[in-house]
């Protein structure tokens, strides 16, 4: 077990450079029209419709394929991803190329660098996942890359730097003073910015930086457990040996952490409430929105805490029952992993007192809190509202090898989906 932040073994990241297939800016209506949110991130149905008709081009017809069928869905995608790039309105970079990436929105930025990450050094200490994934997801996910032979998106990793500009920073900060690829501006008001780096002594300067880092997985533990599934179906060397990624420093760009909530399609808020009896407080809390949430966040710095949404009204759900933990959350587990409030709300609500299984069919994951209280009031559904967890607790986490229960977190800013993709037939 490794919690000194160092890799496993004195090998750490190594990150290789490859010809990033974009999309060619005369060919569409704009960049910013051809992105996407990350797949688990677009709210659908609204958002895929939203997507697909502002522009014919937008990725998400890649990443959220249409279909009767999975099969048929992915056979679309990889159709559309060749028809597309025969057509010219995507094209390969003609050199290996690692991609600066730079988030601008207010007063945050972020900038790190995009890659073909290698799977080999994957071990406990290199890179590090802190949630549990679902096997469906994975599957189907995997059957999407190897459908298309492409990686879509990059993930989001993050890694502690040095805190200065040196290393793979230093590169960072010499290349955003140079012009830029494109400068494109989300409809979310967020600013990207991307740059080539094509030359190899800045490819050797990074590389031997990152060869000392280890990687946290921020966003993609799903799309990293499919490439990771990928390389093993191989038989020799090859593409499949490198996943595409975004790397951030965040000794000089902290990632922030958001909750995600979760939507309970078949439990209406009253039911909910009245299975909670004796077992936690319930109290019935003040909107709009915004002033319940800081009334979550003043109960989460006490303990346990979950906001109900769904009837019109938000309900507080704090200070479980002592007996309740003792006799639902596992006791093999570090103390910090047992007060989560993901795995108490799993162990103790969903699992225990609601008995809900976790299945697509009874439960969604949504990042955005409005549009969890916004579909569970539209379908009569209950809304559980999370409050992030910090970046530190999840970290220590995973440098002790422990998983905290699936969408635990969210980090961002997120890399918008479209801008580099990966094409595994192309050298």
């Amino acid at each position: 077990m490794n919690t000194s932040g160092a890799p496993v073994g004195g090998q750490g990241l190594r990150l290789t450079p490859f010809r990033g297939l974009r999309y060619v800016p005369e060919q569409v209506g704009s960049l910013a029209s051809v992105t996407s949110p990350p797949y688990d991130v677009v709210v659908r149905p609204d958002g895929l419709h939203h997507l697909e008709s502002s522009d014919p081009h937008n990725i998400v017809r890649l990443i959220l394929p249409q279909g009767g069928s999975a099969a048929e869905r992915h056979r679309q995608a990889a159709h559309t991803l060749r028809q597309w790039i025969a057509e010219g309105v995507l094209a390969a970079d003609p050199l290996p190329t690692l991609y600066v990436y730079e988030q601008r929105a207010g007063d945050v930025l972020q900038r790190g660098v995009i890659g073909a990450l290698a799977l080999s050094p994957a071990s406990e200490g290199v890179v590090l996942p802190h949630e549990d994934v679902m096997a469906d997801v994975v599957e189907d996910r995997a059957d999407l890359m190897r459908t298309a032979a492409a990686h879509l998106e990059p993930l989001l990793f993050s890694y502690e730097g040095d805190g200065g500009p040196s290393g793979a920073t230093a590169v960072i900060e010499r290349v955003v003073e140079r012009p830029a690829l494109f400068t494109t501006t989300t409809e979310d008001g967020v600013r990207h910015r991307l740059w080539a780096v094509t030359d190899p002594a800045e490819h050797a300067e990074m590389d031997a930086d990152l060869a000392r880092r280890q990687a946290l997985i921020a966003d993609g533990h799903h799309r990293w457990a499919t490439y990771l599934r990928l390389q093993r179906e191989q038989q020799g060397p090859g593409p499949w040996d490198f996943g595409l990624v975004l790397l951030v420093d965040t000794a000089r760009h902290p990632l922030r952490v958001r909750a995600i909530h979760r939507l309970l399609h078949r439990l209406p808020v009253a039911d909910a409430l009245d299975a909670l009896d004796g077992l936690f407080r319930v109290s019935t809390v003040e909107g709009p929105l915004s002033l319940a949430l800081e009334a979550l966040a003043e109960a989460a710095a006490e303990g346990n805490a979950f906001l109900l949404a769904g009837d019109g009204r938000f309900h507080l759900v704090d200070r479980p029952e002592a007996r309740l933990l003792a006799r639902t959350v596992r006791g093999d587990r570090p103390a910090a992993w047992r007060a989560l409030d993901a795995t108490v709300l799993h162990s103790a609500l969903l699992d225990d007192v609601w008995g809900i299984p976790d299945s697509p069919d009874h439960i969604s994951y949504i990042h955005d809190s409005a549009a969890a209280v916004e579909q569970a009031e539209r379908h009569g559904a209950t809304a559980v509202l999370m409050h992030p967890v910090r970046e530190d607790v999840v970290r220590d986490l995973a440098r002790q090898g422990v998983t905290m229960p699936r969408k635990s977190t969210s980090f961002g800013p997120k890399p918008a989906t479209g801008l580099v993709l990966r094409s595994l037939d192309i050298g």
